[in-house]
């Protein structure tokens, strides 16, 4: 008899409660580099590497980094809208790398995409009506009446107006382009959202009114998100806990609150200082650009532009080891008072 078996209902109600919705292990992606006519072959682009994570039911995950570190790369990893060149996702019980493409198309409804630019995002050609009816028809198998009073629905969950679905997205401002994004992940009814960088293209005045909506939307719905942004303060107000990365590596994970108060890696601690709106104790500074991800540094990625660096760390990846509840980084220095 498994351990399973002995459980009362309760106990595996709870059990599965506890079981993250998302998990990736050893989660990899390289791009080929192409060189010119009769060039030598480059060395791959290293986007992610050897990614670990959990993300749990009606949780909000943030990734914070540079450009270049790998965020979006990941999301689209999680998705499954790319292929890892190693390593795999597991979705509610569900390993999506065994999953056929017809099994594939089928499961996306349970997991959708904000992404950065709504203008670019949505078919200039189509009404927002048609762009919304789509997936209701595509996952839900929602048509004509019912389909568009769907769409009248999920436009005003976002704000809008019903009378807004015979328009097209040029005829709307880029805080209702996103709102209406928005309402296009919502359409399937998802579980799961990876949000990148879902404010970043729009007036700051208007941020703050998107923001409100997605965690409004989060916590009516119980969602799960992945929140990709490059503002700390935007993250730091709207995520449970925070994964640091760097030249598609983790450097930290911890609950927001723990990594923002006292964070233990160099490389996040310097993002918190160069980062306005986020209070600050001590003043490091982040000097250089970020190495190419086609040839990477020897052991820490970071080494390069840390001041703490030693001889150590070129000669070692440093795994993430545990310093605090739930909190974990990637330095070889225990050292440090950061």
């Amino acid at each position: 008899m498994s351990s399973l078996d002995q459980l009362t209902l309760p106990q595996v109600a709870e059990q599965e409660a506890r079981a993250p919705l998302v998990s990736a292990r050893g989660l990899s992606k390289y791009f080929e580099s192409r060189g010119g006519f009769l060039a030598q072959a480059k060395p791959p682009v290293k986007a992610v590497e050897s990614v670990d994570l959990d993300i749990g039911r009606g949780e909000v995950l943030g990734v914070v980094g540079e450009s270049g570190s790998g965020k979006s790369t990941l999301g689209r990893l999680i998705l499954r809208l790319i292929e890892p060149t190693r390593g795999e996702v597991v979705f509610d019980g569900h390993r999506l790398q065994s999953l056929n493409a017809g099994e594939m198309r089928r499961f996306r409804r349970h997991m959708q995409m904000i992404f950065q630019d709504p203008f670019a995002s949505l078919n200039a050609r189509m009404t927002i009506g048609d762009a919304l009816m789509e997936p209701l028809s595509l996952h839900r198998g929602l048509k004509g009446t019912a389909a568009r009073e769907a769409v009248v629905a999920l436009l005003e969950k976002v704000g809008l107006s019903g009378d807004h679905m015979k328009r097209y997205p040029r005829m709307f401002s880029g805080g209702q382009r996103q709102r209406i994004a928005i309402a296009r992940a919502l359409a399937s009814n998802p579980s799961f959202i990876v949000a990148d960088e879902p404010v970043s293209a729009l007036d700051v005045s208007i941020q703050a009114e998107v923001l409100n909506l997605l965690q409004t939307l989060q916590a009516e719905l119980d969602l799960t998100l992945m929140f990709i942004s490059h503002d700390l303060s935007v993250v730091e107000a709207v995520t449970d806990r925070v994964m640091v990365l760097y030249l598609g590596r983790v450097m930290e994970i911890a609950f927001t609150d723990a990594l923002y108060s006292k964070p233990r890696h160099p490389y996040t601690a310097a993002l918190l200082q160069a980062a306005p709106g986020v209070a600050k104790s001590k003043r490091y500074i982040l000097r250089g650009e970020i190495p190419s991800p086609s040839n990477p540094p020897s052991g820490c990625v970071f080494r390069t532009r840390c001041p703490f660096a030693i001889d150590d760390c070129a000669k070692v990846v440093p795994p993430l080891s545990k310093v605090g509840t739930e909190h974990y980084k990637a330095c070889i220095r225990d050292d440090l008072d950061l």
